[in-house]
């Protein structure tokens, strides 16, 4: 039996009472992104029409609008409204660097963001599941909507520290067989991993119709480092260390960690994929603030550019 508790650290009682009144809660899972029980954007032949999407590869051309494409000289897909369950897929990113920050770490920073959403989808009576990842996979909680479900995953955030090397690659490859069911894969990770592996690991998720949420997490002085003179950097993930003088890599750092973080923007543009960026400075309740702000501009675009 799971360790029972009366609060727990990543969802406490008084986040609990701001989350059920939560904009996030209603309007986003109602209105179709979260539906499970109630709508989903998944193209189907039945119910009402939803909206379009640009054709990819291996949609079935039966379902392209000609007359969209007769005005726009675009190949667009017809979506409809239909009731089917939903899954929302959590990973974790656990891995060595997530231990970095002050006064409370990445790793800690994502839990919070994960237990809300948890209890958020397993609230509105569908399924979550949480996969926690180093350089592969911890531990894995298949999708579930009871109490006990909930209990369970945060029994998990509660105890787990970070752990080896980050792979979000090979994780996303072996968790390929335990999600059998289309669904949402969310991953909060702070990315400190090849893109290319990443996004090609991505691939099979998105070739089966998941819709794939990334949300890039770092802490604020990963993205400006403070001056300190002559410094000893440690990586916590090989244990390897570097002792230069800080004043004088600051510039070029600062660029090469933008340049890094806009790639991973441009990939997820190209791939179709949702990206959200944070830092740790900033409440994880403003990661629903995005999230729900530019799901309704992506639609919004899609429709005005198309009519």
């Amino acid at each position: 039996m799971p360790e029972q508790r009366t609060q727990y650290h990543f969802l406490k009682p008084e986040d609990v009472l701001k989350l059920r009144s939560y904009e996030f809660a209603p309007r986003m899972i109602v209105d179709g992104y979260f539906a499970g029980t109630h709508r989903s954007s998944h193209k189907g032949q039945s119910a009402d029409f939803f909206d379009y999407r640009e054709y990819s590869p291996g949609d079935d051309i039966r379902s392209i609008d000609w007359k969209v494409f007769a005005r726009s000289d675009r190949y667009f897909v017809r979506l409809f409204e239909q009731y089917t369950d939903m899954v929302c897929y959590l990973f974790l990113d656990s891995s060595g660097s997530m231990g970095y920050g002050k006064p409370f770490t990445k790793l800690e920073y994502c839990s919070f963001f994960a237990a809300a959403l948890s209890y958020l989808v397993i609230k509105q009576g569908d399924l979550v599941s949480v996969t926690v990842t180093d350089d592969g996979i911890r531990e894995h909680f298949p999708a579930g909507s009871t109490h006990g479900h909930l209990t369970n995953i945060l029994n998990c955030l509660e105890r787990n520290r970070p752990g080896r090397r980050t792979n979000l690659a090979q994780a996303l490859l072996r968790a390929t067989p335990l999600l059998k069911k289309r669904g949402i894969l969310i991953i909060i990770s702070d990315l400190l991993d090849s893109p290319g592996r990443f996004f090609t690991a991505l691939n099979p998720y998105l070739h089966r119709g998941f819709e794939v949420m990334i949300f890039h997490i770092l802490h604020p002085e990963e993205l400006k480092m403070p001056p300190r003179g002559y410094v000893r950097f440690e990586d916590m993930e090989t244990g390897r260390h570097l002792t230069t003088d800080s004043d004088t890599i600051l510039k070029g750092y600062v660029r090469a960690v933008e340049q890094a973080r806009l790639n991973v923007r441009a990939l997820s543009i190209r791939k179709g994929v949702t990206y959200t960026f944070a830092s740790t400075q900033t409440h994880y309740f403003n990661l629903f603030d995005e999230f729900t702000a530019k799901r309704g501009r992506s639609t919004a675009a899609r429709l005005n550019g198309i009519r």
